[in-house]
C-alpha cells in the first residue's frame, strides 16, 4: 500500500512536469511578454494624458465598480467616480501637464497579476508634482488593466 501511494505521488509528479515541458512558453519568456505588455498599457497611458486625453489615460483601468484609487486620505471606487475625479483635478491643460513614468518594477503575483512600483512625475509651468505609485494590474479579456492604484506625492 505504501510503495502504491508513493508510485502514484511519482507518476502525478512526472505527469505535472512533463505537461510544464511541454508549454510553448517558458514562465521566464511569459513573464517578460506580461511586463512588455504592462509596459505598454503605461506608455499609452502616458501618451493619453500629455495629449490631454483623460479618458484615454482611463484605458488603462479595468471598467469596473472594483476599481480602486487611493490618493492621500482618499479613497475612490468604481472606473467612472475615478475618471470624474481626474476630470476635476485636471480640468485645463496647465494643470494636465506632461507625465512621465520612471523607475518601473514589475513583479508577477501569478498568472494573471502583478504588483507595480513605480515614480511618476508631472511636468507643469509653476509646479512639478512628482511621488509614488503602486499598481495591482490584471490581465483581462482586453488586456492587462490597473485593478487598484496607490499613489502617493512627495
Amino acid at each position: 500500500m505504501r510503495y502504491g501511494i508513493l508510485t502514484a505521488a511519482s507518476l502525478i509528479l512526472l505527469l505535472i512536469t512533463s505537461a510544464f515541458a511541454q508549454t510553448k512558453v517558458k514562465p521566464n519568456q511569459r513573464v517578460a511578454k506580461d511586463a512588455a505588455a504592462i509596459k505598454s498599457v503605461l506608455d499609452a497611458q502616458c501618451a493619453a494624458w500629455n495629449r490631454g486625453d483623460i479618458e484615454g489615460f482611463m484605458d488603462g483601468y479595468e471598467r469596473s465598480n472594483k476599481t480602486v484609487f487611493v490618493g492621500g486620505d482618499n479613497v475612490t471606487r468604481g472606473w467612472q467616480t475615478v475618471l470624474d475625479r481626474y476630470k476635476k483635478n485636471y480640468d485645463t491643460r496647465e494643470k494636465i501637464g506632461t507625465l512621465t513614468f520612471s523607475d518601473l518594477e514589475i513583479t508577477p503575483l501569478g498568472n494573471d497579476s502583478a504588483l507595480v512600483l513605480m515614480r511618476w512625475h508631472l511636468q507643469r509651468a509653476k509646479d512639478e508634482p512628482h511621488g509614488r505609485s503602486t499598481l495591482i494590474m490584471r490581465r483581462t479579456k482586453q488586456g492587462w488593466k490597473i485593478v487598484h492604484d496607490h499613489s502617493s506625492a512627495a
